[in-house]
């Protein structure tokens, strides 16, 4: 009979760690920098995200808008950063926590979502609540492929 993997064998690993190296010892210098770059780009995300939700409110009862919008607009940036950090800015050890994490972690507000739906459903909007919870997913979802999708093939193209 067959033996089964570790189950360490069968989880999906992580782009940032280099399996075939040892690991370096982490120091609490490198912790600290990394938690601030992550806490300043979030400020930053955060900031934006309310000055947007500002800029465009929403009625009672109404579609969310603007929260729809930041969420498929900031998840389409995830996409594009994704490949961006991991194929050309590969040397910039910061710069995925501080732009990816931080900045778009903040700018993205799916906790809003979930609050938009409630607030939907209580009023008697069920409707439009269903609409918003199946439309930001399946907009969110395609805004990552399609922007990591486009700036891979940009990349490609500026190679040959």
């Amino acid at each position: 009979m067959p033996q089964r993997p570790h189950i360490a064998a069968r989880e999906p690993t992580d782009s940032d760690v280099d399996l075939q190296s040892a690991p370096r010892p982490r120091h609490r210098l490198d912790d600290a920098q990394l938690l601030a770059v992550i806490a300043l780009g979030g400020a930053l995300g955060a900031a934006a995200r309310y000055l947007a939700g500002l800029a465009w409110p929403t009625a009672s009862g109404a579609f969310p808008n603007a929260t729809f919008m930041i969420n498929v607009v900031g998840c389409g940036l995830i996409g594009a950063l994704m490949v961006l950090v991991t194929d050309v800015w590969t040397r910039h050890r910061l710069l995925r926590p501080f732009l990816g994490t931080g900045v778009l972690g903040g700018f993205t507000t799916f906790s809003t979502y979930t609050v938009d739906i409630q607030q939907l459903t209580r009023a008697g909007h069920a409707a439009t609540a269903l609409l918003y919870l199946a439309l930001t997913v399946v907009a969110a979802l395609l805004a990552v492929w399609t922007t990591a999708t486009l700036t891979r093939r940009l990349i490609i193209r500026s190679l040959t």
